[in-house]
């Protein structure tokens, strides 16, 4: 299932300007650079030991095992280039605003014959508490008007 946090993460990359690093000795030394040269830092982030952090940077080891790959990309992909990123919510959150197209499936409501109107206000209400409000611990009062129900995408 695909959450609203990593879709917003997916259209905030979309605004990145140079690519993300590809090798693993190219993504473990930004994360050291990252973590002020700390390899102990980076390898309680990545549970890993701090011999590997080094052997990674020195390219000694080139190929992670999947578990590893999978968190190295997760922690690189969150951290880099933290000023564009800031730059895009910035603007979406001022003049472009953010577009999300959402397709939602209904049961009972449609069975007993609700008619489109009140299906898109189940959904915006569905949708304002369960993702923005997070079930009443924040956004309080915040109302979700949706029109034109048809994909769950982000774009900035």
């Amino acid at each position: 299932m695909v959450t609203v946090e990593e879709e917003l993460g997916r259209a905030v990359q979309q605004a990145f300007t140079r690519p993300v690093p590809k090798s693993a000795g190219a993504r473990m030394r930004y994360l050291v650079r990252h973590h002020q040269h700390s390899t102990q830092q980076v390898a309680e982030l990545l549970g890993i030991s701090r011999r590997t952090v080094e052997r990674y940077v020195k390219n000694q080891i080139k190929h992670p095992r999947p578990q590893l790959a999978t968190r190295l990309e997760n922690e690189i992909r969150t951290r880099w280039q933290p000023q564009v990123r800031a730059r895009a919510r910035r603007q979406a959150a001022s003049t472009d605003g953010i577009m999300i197209d959402v397709q939602a499936r209904f049961g009972d409501a449609q069975a007993t014959g609700t008619d489109e109107d009140q299906l898109l206000q189940l959904t915006a209400e569905a949708l304002g508490e369960t993702y923005f409000r997070d079930n009443g611990r924040r956004a309080h009062g915040l109302e979700v008007e949706l029109t034109d129900v048809l994909d769950l995408q982000f774009r900035l």
